[in-house]
């Protein structure tokens, strides 16, 4: 079965090549540029299958492509799926399937590095130090042991968030309409009181219509006072105006992002040379007590292993007419 991996990057591309021989079944093409309703349509005649990312465009009209030009599976190399038309993907007989969990501890670490990073203003004392300024002014943190850890979603990145914390020696509580049975030492309590009650917020939630914007100006005003915020889920999360009223009114000690509302495969929605100038991801550089990463929280060695691994055994199960558990229609 021949597959066209859309957006690969070098990490991609050394990943699953390092595991392809296991597949001689598979073929693998991969390509630089992100799957769109115009690059759908080059994909080769005999091509299969489409590999794409979490910023891809799997909409209606690419699925529409997609099946005229044979396509007859759609693998996400990652669990996001929010950008999938489903409905329009079974009424098209295609398969869409994705990686539900790769390395939840990868995401995990990278927003505790992001809440301590803020905290203990790394980014500002890097910055300094490099210019040969070794002042203190300015970067007095404060101690994560025996504060509140506020966890929204204890799915597996969020429990591995929760044990991180729990390691810190903070008091974890939890927001979750499913509760986590392997998390004893988690407080599950409402919305309202994990906003009240926390010093630390990380959000670990999917993207959908309940949880769109659940951080918005309603939603910060009910936090701690100097709260710091951590988001390496979606960006939709948190409205982001909202966000940076809240930052200006000094709600936030500090706010670390890995995710953004205008992200996509090239991390902003436009391209002109202007772009940075007037997005609000931009406006968010501007704070001093604001971290934003790239995207990186998947980005360890053992979580792109487990990536390629199984995406292409997803591919090996449709091949077989299998079940894999990692079908989303």
């Amino acid at each position: 079965m021949k597959i066209t991996f859309f957006a690969t990057k070098k990490y991609d591309i050394d990943s699953f090549n390092a595991i392809k021989n296991d597949y001689p079944e598979l073929e693998i093409e991969y390509w630089e540029t992100e799957l769109s309703p115009k690059t759908a349509s080059y994909i080769a005649d005999d091509c299969e299958a489409v590999c794409a990312f979490v910023s891809a465009d799997v909409g209606a009209k690419v699925l529409e492509i997609l099946h005229a030009r044979g396509v007859k599976l759609v693998l996400m190399r990652c669990a996001g799926f929010n950008n999938v038309d489903l409905e329009k993907a079974s009424e098209l007989g295609i398969k869409v399937m994705r990686v539900p969990g790769y390395s939840p501890e990868a995401v995990a670490e990278l927003a505790m590095t992001l809440a301590m990073g803020v905290n203990r203003h790394l980014h500002k004392a890097y910055i300094r130090v490099r210019e040969n300024n070794y002042s203190l002014q300015g970067l007095t943190g404060r101690n994560f042991y025996q504060k509140t850890a506020g966890i929204v979603g204890t799915g597996k990145i969020g429990a591995a968030m929760a044990r991180i914390c729990h390691g810190f020696g903070m008091r974890v509580i939890a927001y979750d309409m499913y509760q986590n049975p392997s998390l004893d030492f988690v407080e599950y309590v409402t919305f309202d009181e994990l906003l009240a009650q926390s010093d630390l917020i990380s959000l670990h939630c999917p993207l959908m219509d309940s949880t769109y914007h659940l951080i918005n100006l309603e939603t910060i005003n009910k936090m701690k006072d100097g709260v710091i915020l951590v988001n390496t889920s979606r960006g939709g999360l948190i409205k982001t105006d909202d966000l940076i009223a809240g930052i200006r009114e000094r709600k936030f000690f500090g706010v670390g992002l890995d995710v953004y509302e205008e992200e996509t495969g090239n991390v902003f929605e436009n391209r002109e040379d202007d772009i940075m100038m007037h997005s609000t991801t931009a406006r968010l550089l501007s704070f001093p007590n604001v971290m934003i990463t790239s995207h990186q929280g998947f980005l360890t060695e053992e979580a792109l292993e487990a990536i390629s691994r199984t995406t292409l055994d997803n591919a090996m199960a449709f091949l077989k007419g299998e079940t894999a558990g990692t079908e989303l229609n």
